[in-house]
Protein backbone atom coordinates (compact mmCIF):
# COMPACT_ATOMS: atom_id res chain seq x y z
CA UNK A 1 0.00 0.00 0.00
CA UNK A 2 1.14 3.40 -1.15
CA UNK A 3 1.06 6.24 1.57
CA UNK A 4 2.47 9.83 1.61
CA UNK A 5 4.29 10.45 4.80
CA UNK A 6 3.11 13.33 7.20
CA UNK A 7 5.80 13.71 8.91
CA UNK A 8 9.66 12.06 9.48
CA UNK A 9 10.00 8.39 10.65
CA UNK A 10 13.46 7.30 11.32
CA UNK A 11 12.53 3.92 9.58
CA UNK A 12 10.11 5.08 6.53
CA UNK A 13 11.74 8.33 5.49
CA UNK A 14 11.25 12.45 5.39
CA UNK A 15 8.04 13.93 5.30
CA UNK A 16 6.27 14.32 1.62
CA UNK A 17 7.68 10.85 0.71
CA UNK A 18 5.34 8.31 -0.76
CA UNK A 19 6.21 5.16 0.69
CA UNK A 20 5.44 1.49 0.07
CA UNK A 21 4.37 -0.13 3.60
CA UNK A 22 2.47 -2.87 4.25
CA UNK A 23 -1.28 -2.51 4.52
CA UNK A 24 -1.78 -3.45 8.19
CA UNK A 25 0.94 -1.27 9.33
CA UNK A 26 -1.04 1.47 7.11
CA UNK A 27 -4.52 0.93 8.42
CA UNK A 28 -3.54 0.13 11.98
CA UNK A 29 -0.76 2.71 12.66
CA UNK A 30 -0.04 5.09 9.83
CA UNK A 31 -3.31 6.41 9.07
CA UNK A 32 -4.42 6.84 12.81
CA UNK A 33 -1.56 8.20 14.26
CA UNK A 34 -1.74 10.59 11.02
CA UNK A 35 1.40 10.53 10.16
CA UNK A 36 0.48 9.30 6.78
CA UNK A 37 -2.32 9.15 3.95
CA UNK A 38 -3.05 7.11 1.51
CA UNK A 39 -2.16 7.99 -1.92
CA UNK A 40 -5.36 9.45 -4.17
CA UNK A 41 -5.44 12.13 -6.81
CA UNK A 42 -6.92 14.36 -3.78
CA UNK A 43 -3.86 14.03 -1.61
CA UNK A 44 -1.26 13.81 -4.42
CA UNK A 45 -2.95 17.25 -5.72
CA UNK A 46 -2.17 18.40 -2.12
CA UNK A 47 0.90 17.14 -1.87
CA UNK A 48 1.94 19.02 -4.63
CA UNK A 49 0.58 22.72 -3.57
CA UNK A 50 3.00 21.84 -0.17
CA UNK A 51 6.30 20.69 -1.50
CA UNK A 52 7.38 24.74 -1.33
CA UNK A 53 6.38 24.44 2.51
CA UNK A 54 7.61 20.80 3.27
CA UNK A 55 10.90 21.76 1.64
CA UNK A 56 11.19 24.75 3.84
CA UNK A 57 10.42 22.93 7.06
CA UNK A 58 12.98 19.92 5.58
CA UNK A 59 15.71 23.03 5.47
CA UNK A 60 14.82 24.68 8.69
CA UNK A 61 15.00 20.94 10.19
CA UNK A 62 18.46 20.28 8.96
CA UNK A 63 19.59 24.19 9.70
CA UNK A 64 19.17 23.66 13.17
CA UNK A 65 20.55 19.65 13.29
CA UNK A 66 23.56 21.43 12.24
CA UNK A 67 23.55 23.60 14.40
CA UNK A 68 23.23 21.62 17.53
CA UNK A 69 25.83 19.15 15.96
CA UNK A 70 28.55 21.96 16.51
CA UNK A 71 27.37 22.88 19.36
CA UNK A 72 27.25 18.77 20.57
CA UNK A 73 30.70 18.66 19.23
CA UNK A 74 32.66 21.35 20.71
CA UNK A 75 31.19 20.10 24.18
CA UNK A 76 33.03 17.93 26.85
CA UNK A 77 30.78 16.05 29.43
CA UNK A 78 32.61 15.48 32.75
CA UNK A 79 30.81 13.10 34.79
CA UNK A 80 32.45 11.88 38.34
CA UNK A 81 31.92 8.73 39.51
CA UNK A 82 33.33 6.50 42.58
CA UNK A 83 36.04 3.80 41.50
CA UNK A 84 36.79 0.64 42.94
CA UNK A 85 40.52 -0.89 41.80
CA UNK A 86 42.10 -0.71 38.90
CA UNK A 87 39.93 2.05 38.01
CA UNK A 88 36.90 0.47 37.40
CA UNK A 89 33.92 2.29 38.43
CA UNK A 90 31.19 0.95 40.88
CA UNK A 91 27.96 0.80 38.23
CA UNK A 92 28.64 2.23 34.99
CA UNK A 93 27.78 5.54 33.17
CA UNK A 94 24.86 5.22 30.78
CA UNK A 95 22.96 7.40 28.24
CA UNK A 96 20.11 8.54 31.19
CA UNK A 97 23.34 9.89 32.91
CA UNK A 98 25.23 11.08 29.58
CA UNK A 99 21.68 13.17 28.56
CA UNK A 100 21.90 14.43 32.51
CA UNK A 101 25.33 15.97 32.06
CA UNK A 102 24.36 17.44 28.49
CA UNK A 103 21.34 19.35 30.21
CA UNK A 104 23.92 20.78 32.76
CA UNK A 105 26.11 22.07 29.61
CA UNK A 106 22.82 23.92 28.48
CA UNK A 107 22.10 20.93 25.24
CA UNK A 108 18.41 19.07 26.10
CA UNK A 109 18.72 16.06 24.00
CA UNK A 110 16.69 12.79 24.60
CA UNK A 111 18.47 10.21 26.07
CA UNK A 112 17.19 7.60 23.19
CA UNK A 113 19.16 10.08 20.88
CA UNK A 114 22.49 8.91 22.26
CA UNK A 115 23.75 6.23 20.85
CA UNK A 116 25.75 3.73 23.51
CA UNK A 117 26.72 0.56 22.24
CA UNK A 118 27.68 -0.45 26.21
CA UNK A 119 27.65 1.69 29.27
CA UNK A 120 30.83 3.00 30.35
CA UNK A 121 32.46 1.35 33.11
CA UNK A 122 36.38 2.59 33.10
CA UNK A 123 37.19 6.33 34.25
CA UNK A 124 38.96 8.03 30.84
CA UNK A 125 37.58 9.54 27.81
CA UNK A 126 34.80 7.80 25.20
CA UNK A 127 33.77 8.80 22.34
CA UNK A 128 29.72 8.65 22.26
CA UNK A 129 27.56 9.01 18.98
CA UNK A 130 24.43 11.58 19.13
CA UNK A 131 21.35 11.20 16.88
CA UNK A 132 20.66 15.18 16.55
CA UNK A 133 17.89 14.86 13.64
CA UNK A 134 17.17 14.96 9.77
CA UNK A 135 19.29 11.82 9.79
CA UNK A 136 22.51 13.79 11.10
CA UNK A 137 25.02 11.92 13.60
CA UNK A 138 27.79 14.07 15.77
CA UNK A 139 30.49 12.49 18.04
CA UNK A 140 30.23 13.99 21.94
CA UNK A 141 33.47 13.46 24.22
CA UNK A 142 32.27 12.08 27.83
CA UNK A 143 34.94 12.50 30.31
CA UNK A 144 34.65 10.09 33.43
CA UNK A 145 36.87 10.99 36.18
CA UNK A 146 36.88 9.50 39.78
CA UNK A 147 34.72 10.74 42.55
CA UNK A 148 36.79 13.05 45.34
CA UNK A 149 36.49 12.21 48.69
CA UNK A 150 34.56 14.59 50.73
CA UNK A 151 35.81 15.96 53.83
CA UNK A 152 33.52 15.85 56.52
Amino acid sequence: MDVILKETIDTLGMEGDIVSVKPGYARNYLIPQQKAVVVNKATMARLKREQQAIAARREAEQKSAEQLAARIEKTTVTLSRRVGEEDRLFGSVGSKDIAEGLKECGIDIDRRSIILNEPIKSIGETSVNVKVGYQMACTLTVQVVAETEKEE
